[in-house]
């Protein structure tokens, strides 16, 4: 696949995220855990994207922290709020499973964290 190909594919799929965590909140019964997950897997698939962009192999992790560290560290300086990673990785796994389900409103704020970020991220790779 070429870089041009492989950008456009996770973009492809961090936008499909971004739409789906919109229309799970929005569903006559919401569902907010995977409101989150889609969040959570839209922000990781634009900072992997980001780091494609600057030739940067990255691990297979969910952990944003370190991917928002590695797009730092490639001259990507994003300014995001690390404890607002720390809380939206959370939603890639743990949260997942019975007993600790996020609300509406953390589901929200997932959203609108993974809006930043997205917007942040489509500037960057000069999308619209």
């Amino acid at each position: 696949m070429t870089e041009i190909s492989e950008l456009k594919s996770w973009i492809g799929n961090a936008k499909e995220d971004f739409s789906a965590a919109e229309a799970l909140i929005q569903l006559k019964k919401p569902l907010a855990s995977g409101a989150c997950f889609h969040a959570q897997q839209c922000t990781e698939k634009y900072f992997k994207t980001l780091l494609i962009l600057k030739d940067v192999d990255f691990p297979k992790t969910h952990d944003l922290s370190t991917l928002d560290t590695m797009c730092n560290n490639a001259g990507i300086l994003t300014g995001f709020p690390p404890q607002q990673l720390i809380d939206l990785t959370e939603y890639a796994v743990r949260r997942r499973y019975p007993g600790d389900q996020p609300t509406l409103n953390e589901a929200q704020e997932a959203i609108d964290i993974a809006a930043s970020i997205r917007q942040f991220a489509r500037k960057f790779l000069g999308l619209a």
